[in-house]
């Protein structure tokens, strides 16, 4: 249900705003976007577990926070993200 490191570097890599940025908004919504789309998938196959469920609920959670926090700090980049994901239609 993790995410591979390969994947991770690749989407740190796409993601950072300046050479050494590993924990900026962008990267840290990109990354909980990817296990929120794994565990989705998974819970197409596994319906009953509701364990990992309540963790996919703290992800979404935690997402949105940040997207807000992003929202607030610089409108732009938040514009900017959410057309990069394609998290709004």
């Amino acid at each position: 249900m993790s995410t591979d490191v390969s994947k991770k570097k690749d989407l740190i890599e796409q993601y950072k705003t300046h050479s050494t940025d590993t924990g900026s908004p962008e990267v840290q919504i990109a990354l909980l976007t990817e296990r929120i789309n794994n565990l989705t998938e998974h819970f197409k196959t596994y319906k009953k577990d509701h364990h990992s469920r309540r963790g996919l609920l703290k992800l979404v959670g935690k997402r949105k926070s940040l997207l807000n926090y992003l929202k607030d700090k610089d409108i732009e980049r938040y514009r900017n993200l959410l057309q990069r994901l394609g998290l709004r239609k």
